[in-house]
C-alpha cells in the first residue's frame, strides 16, 4: 500500500522534510565567503549542491532564506566550495548553527583557514579539495536562492590523487540525508556504459537485386 503526500495540504515545512529525505544522498558544499569590509570570515554547509555546466565550469548551491552566505556572496561576488570529507564530520556540524553575520564560524570551531589564489575568501585548510568560485548568476525561486559560481581555480591534495583525479575512496565523501542523518561512501560499484549502436541492416537474401 502506498501512502500519499501533497505538498498543496502539507505545511511548506513539513513537505520540505520529505523531500529531504527522498533526494538523498545530497553532497555537500562547504561555503565559505568573506563580508564586503574583510572582517568576518563565515563558513557554512548548504546540501542543495551541483554542478550546473562543465564548459565553462560552474557549480550551483541553494540557499534556503536569506542566510549569510548568500548575503556574502551577493556583495562581494566571491566564495569558495570546500570539499566536505568523512573526516570534517563534526566540524562541518558546527558550523551549521544559524549564527548571526557577524560571528565567524571559522573562529568559533577553530578552524584553520589557509589563503586562496583567486578570491578574498579563505579555503579550510583540512578539506581535501577547494574550488575558489566567482558569482556568475543568482536566481530567485520561491524561498529560496540558487547561486551559480564560475570555479575560477581548483587545488587538491596530493595524498587523494590517482592517475592525475581524485579518487573517491580517498576523498571519503560526506553526504546528507534526511532529518539529521548523514551518509558516507559506502560500497563502490563499477558498471560500464553501453554504448548505442545503429542497427546494421540485414545481408540480403534472395536473388540478387535486378534478376
Amino acid at each position: 500500500m502506498r501512502v500519499d503526500f501533497d505538498p498543496e495540504a502539507m505545511s511548506s515545512g513539513g513537505f520540505y522534510r520529505f523531500m529531504t529525505s527522498v533526494v538523498v544522498p545530497r553532497p555537500i558544499a562547504w561555503i565559505s565567503t568573506v563580508t564586503p569590509d574583510g572582517l568576518i570570515e563565515n563558513l557554512a554547509p548548504h546540501s542543495f549542491f551541483s554542478i550546473a555546466s562543465t564548459d565553462p565550469p560552474i557549480v550551483q548551491f541553494t540557499s534556503i532564506g536569506r542566510k549569510d552566505s548568500l548575503r556574502n556572496v551577493e556583495d562581494t561576488g566571491e566564495f569558495v566550495v570546500n570539499f566536505a570529507s568523512e573526516a570534517l564530520m563534526r566540524l562541518i556540524n558546527a558550523t551549521a548553527t544559524d549564527f548571526p553575520r557577524t560571528v565567524s564560524e571559522f573562529d568559533f570551531a577553530d578552524i584553520e583557514r589557509e589563503p586562496s589564489l583567486r578570491v578574498r575568501p579563505p579555503r579550510v585548510a583540512a578539506s581535501p579539495v577547494a574550488l575558489e568560485c566567482r558569482s556568475h548568476t543568482t536566481v530567485r525561486m520561491g524561498n529560496s536562492t540558487l547561486v551559480f559560481g564560475r570555479v575560477l581555480h581548483a587545488v587538491v591534495d596530493e595524498g587523494v590523487l590517482v592517475d592525475g583525479r581524485p579518487s573517491a575512496p580517498l576523498l571519503r565523501p560526506l553526504t546528507k540525508l534526511g532529518a539529521d542523518e548523514w551518509g558516507t561512501l559506502g560500497e563502490i560499484m563499477h558498471l560500464n556504459r553501453i554504448p548505442y549502436e545503429e542497427p546494421r541492416p540485414a545481408a540480403a537474401s534472395g536473388p540478387a537485386a535486378g534478376v
